[in-house]
């Protein structure tokens, strides 16, 4: 095979696997990525200069409890990937849009399904956070207004995963940027204008959605998507409910972990928890900076599979891990020369500060435990090894998680000797304890993930 600047396909021509492919598709995801967790960061930076600590935990708890019901669904943003970049590599990029308007199809029910399930499980989850009651009714009031943006979130991840999988990776960009700073603007004007406080997070960002999905909806239509859907095709159907069933597990695994670790954080002190969700938005922010690469990955990957290209498949899978492990050393870099000052940027309570300034290890080492299992999950969505990413975050979470951040639940007697120090009856002993669950979690994500990318490369071989 040919580096040069394109490979022949079965039915197409792709752009060769090299730096430069792999760059124009990453650094819009990359840049678009950085932006979705900005939604957070804006948020914990508004609230976090508030006098009252309890607006910032409401919109921790109300965001984890948010993110368990609706990225269970981000099957549908993974699946469509998956399933288009396959296309464009079989048949083009021109005949990719039945796999967009199925996806719109399975969106409606799943929409149904979730503003339902809301409904349900809100007053059985908050208990979980805290007794507080007081901390219960903003979060409460946060998530009724929130729980409105449910079927404009589900078709946006619909519409991304579809750009993604063509390889359109630009569009994504205009979407999450426009929508971070209409969220940006509309939470200040909410919060210090309005002092809607937790309630005007909520309203910021559910109009910030709408104004994304609207930019994609124009540009989906411009590529020839109509308001008179086809009706759905069940043989496509078929196909994306097998992928997305092993998606669905692998992410609502993810977000109990999520959930759990907030729990966890709130039932030691609202100042832990809040000093927690700060650490966990500049997680996100790191996670979808190594995404980029992750998801050049499910593209190449999937459509040089579907061209029947092994060779340049392989490439791919090299090139974009390198340049993964790369964007983690500069992440550590940035949070060690920066100091106390990223946490300031976020808040200036001063409960929650010295709380995050004994925490600076567990930060500069989220890059480098996270990079891995971030960039073999994009190689697994690519390859659609999803049954694989299914079981190794069960394993992950059954086998390393769970065990390790349920110790301080056991009497000190019964706690491994090695531990013991650490699991003592001390708030910060426990949080310790947490955090160190969290990257040994991340750790064994990516060592469970690994004798499957021998498969996949191995299977090419022959």
């Amino acid at each position: 095979m040919t580096s040069g600047a394109s490979v022949a396909g079965q039915t197409t021509s792709l752009p060769a696997a090299n730096q430069r492919t792999v760059w124009a598709l990453a650094w819009p995801i990359i840049l678009s990525n950085i932006t979705v967790p900005m939604l957070g960061l804006v948020d914990t930076a508004i609230l976090g200069h508030l006098d009252d600590v309890q607006p910032l935990a409401a919109v921790a708890i109300g965001a984890q409890i948010f993110t368990l019901l609706l990225w269970s669904f981000g099957f549908l943003r993974m699946g469509t990937t998956s399933v288009t970049a396959h296309a464009v590599g079989q048949k083009g990029i021109d005949n990719s849009l039945p796999l967009l308007q199925q996806a719109i199809w399975l969106a409606i029910p799943v929409s149904i399904f979730c503003i339902i399930a809301a409904q349900v499980l809100t007053p059985l989850l908050l208990p979980l956070f805290g007794d507080d009651p007081t901390l219960h009714a903003l979060t409460a009031d946060y998530l009724s207004t929130r729980f409105w943006g449910i079927p404009v979130t589900l078709l946006q991840y619909c519409l991304i995963g579809w750009f993604i999988g063509r390889g359109e990776t630009r569009i994504p960009m205009l979407m999450l940027i426009s929508a971070n700073l209409l969220n940006a603007g509309l939470d200040y004007y909410f919060v210090w204008h309005l002092h809607m406080g937790a309630t005007g997070v909520a309203l910021g960002t559910v109009l910030a959605d709408a104004g994304a999905l609207m930019i994609a909806l124009i540009a989906a239509v411009q590529r020839g998507l109509t308001l008179r859907l086809p009706l759905p095709d069940r043989a496509i159907l078929k196909r994306m409910i097998v992928i997305n069933r092993d998606l669905f597990i692998r992410t609502l695994t993810l977000l109990i972990v999520f959930a759990s670790f907030a729990a966890l954080g709130a039932a030691q002190s609202t100042e832990v928890l809040a000093a927690n969700a700060v650490l966990i938005s500049l997680l996100l922010l790191i996670s979808n900076a190594l995404d980029g690469f992750a998801h050049a990955a499910e593209s190449l990957v999937g459509r040089f599979l579907g061209a029947a290209q092994p060779q340049q498949m392989r490439k791919a899978i090299q090139l974009t891990g390198i340049n993964s492990l790369i964007a983690a050393f500069i992440l550590v870099g940035l949070f060690v020369l920066a100091g106390d000052h990223c946490f300031r940027l976020l808040t200036d309570n001063e409960d929650v500060l010295p709380r995050l300034q004994e925490m600076h290890l567990w930060l500069w080492l989220l890059p480098l435990s996270g990079v891995a299992s971030y960039w073999l999950d994009g190689v697994m969505v690519g390859a659609q090894a999803t049954a694989s990413m299914r079981n190794s975050m069960l394993a992950a979470a059954a086998l390393v998680f769970f065990p390790i951040a349920l110790l301080p639940a056991l009497p000190a007697g019964q706690l491994p000797e090695l531990l013991a120090a650490w699991a003592v009856n001390g708030e910060v002993s426990a949080n310790t304890l947490l955090w160190l669950a969290f990257h040994l979690f991340l750790l064994a994500r990516a060592a469970f993930l690994i004798p499957a990318i021998r498969r996949v490369v191995q299977t090419t071989q022959k």
